[in-house]
C-alpha cells in the first residue's frame, strides 16, 4: 500500500491537539474525514496507532514510535524541496513570490491586487498556486508558498496559528443572490420560487451560502451544483436559476444589465478577504510589498 506522507502530517496534529476534532480543524478538513485518515494510515501500518477510548486522545506505543521515526524524516524533505525549488528559479538572484489562494480570488480581487503591485513587483517572479481553500492553507502552513490569501467569516474561519501567522484585511467583498435580468430587466428567477443552483460541497463559497439558508429559514435542495464560481455564473447568466456570487465576479454584468440582484440586503452575505503571512521575516522584496500592501 502506498504511504501518502499528509497522514503522517495527521498523525502529528492529532497527537499534538488530543482530539479528532480538533485536529480535523487544524488539517483543515471535516472530522469524518480525519477520521477516515488515520483509520487508512492505521491499515498501512497493520497496526493501531490511536488509543481511541481515551480523552485527550493518545498515541499507543506503535503510533508514537510511527511518529517519532517519520518526523524528521520528512522535515528533511521539506528542506530539500525548498533547495531544489530555490534552484528551480529561472535566472540567479531572481526573487520568486509563491502565492496560494482560491481560483475564483485568484481572478477577481487577487488579480486587482497584483495589478495595484504592478511596479513593486518588476523583477520578481510570482507564482500564483490555486486551489481549495483547505488545501492552499496547508501549503501556506508547510512553506510551500509564502504568502496566503482566503475568505473569512464566522462560518469558514480558517484556523490559522496566531503564534506563527499574521494577516491584514485586504478587501471586503459579499456574496449577492443574483438571476439573469429579461428584456424589462427584471429577473428571471425568484429567491422563493426560482431554481437554486448551489456550490459543490468541497467549495469554500458552499458552505457560506448553506450557512446563510439554514439560517434565514430558505434552506432548500438545489437543482443544479457545480464545483466552480465561474461555471454556476455562466449558469445564472443563461437563465438556468440564480445563485449567491461574489459581487467581485458579478459587478460588471450587473452593471450592464445581464444579471440583476434579487433579494434585499439581508440576502447578501458579507465576508472579508485576508492575506496571511508568516511572522517570520520574509525577503526584502517581500517584506515591500507586504508594506505597501497593509497602507
Amino acid at each position: 500500500m502506498t504511504l501518502d506522507t499528509r497522514l503522517l502530517e495527521d498523525l502529528a496534529a492529532l497527537a499534538t491537539a488530543g482530539s479528532l476534532s480538533r485536529a480535523a480543524a487544524a488539517r483543515h478538513v471535516t472530522h469524518p474525514a480525519f477520521g477516515r485518515r488515520i483509520r487508512q494510515l492505521e491499515a498501512w501500518a497493520g497496526t493501531a496507532l490511536v488509543e481511541h477510548g481515551r480523552s485527550p486522545l493518545r498515541l499507543t506505543p506503535a503510533g508514537q514510535e510511527l511518529l517519532d521515526q517519520t518526523q524528521p524524516l520528512l522535515a528533511a524533505l521539506v528542506q530539500t524541496r525548498a533547495r531544489l525549488k530555490a534552484r528551480a528559479v529561472p535566472a540567479p538572484g531572481v526573487p520568486v513570490l509563491r502565492f496560494g489562494t482560491g481560483r475564483t480570488l485568484a481572478r477577481t480581487l487577487v488579480a486587482d491586487w497584483l495589478a495595484r503591485l504592478r511596479a513593486p513587483l518588476k523583477g520578481v517572479r510570482v507564482e500564483v498556486v490555486t486551489r481549495s481553500m483547505a488545501e492552499v492553507a496547508a501549503l501556506f502552513e508547510q512553506g510551500e508558498v509564502d504568502l496566503l490569501c482566503c475568505y473569512e467569516h464566522p462560518a469558514l474561519s480558517m484556523r490559522l496559528s496566531a503564534q506563527r501567522f499574521v494577516h491584514l484585511t485586504l478587501a471586503q467583498d459579499k456574496l449577492v443572490p443574483v438571476a439573469q435580468a429579461d428584456a424589462h430587466g427584471s429577473p428571471r428567477h425568484s429567491l422563493a420560487r426560482g431554481r437554486l443552483i448551489d456550490y459543490a460541497a468541497t467549495l469554500t463559497l458552499g458552505r457560506l451560502t448553506r450557512d446563510h439558508l439554514e439560517r434565514s429559514g430558505h434552506g432548500r435542495d438545489p437543482a443544479l451544483v457545480a464545483d466552480s464560481a465561474d461555471a454556476i455564473a455562466a449558469f445564472v447568466e443563461r437563465g438556468l436559476g440564480f445563485a449567491w456570487l461574489p459581487w467581485s465576479l458579478v459587478a460588471p454584468a450587473c452593471r450592464q444589465g445581464t444579471l440583476v440582484a434579487i433579494g434585499g440586503r439581508a440576502e447578501q452575505i458579507p465576508f472579508e478577504v485576508r492575506l496571511y503571512r508568516p511572522k517570520a521575516r520574509l525577503s526584502e522584496e517581500l517584506e515591500a510589498i507586504w508594506a505597501i500592501t497593509a497602507r
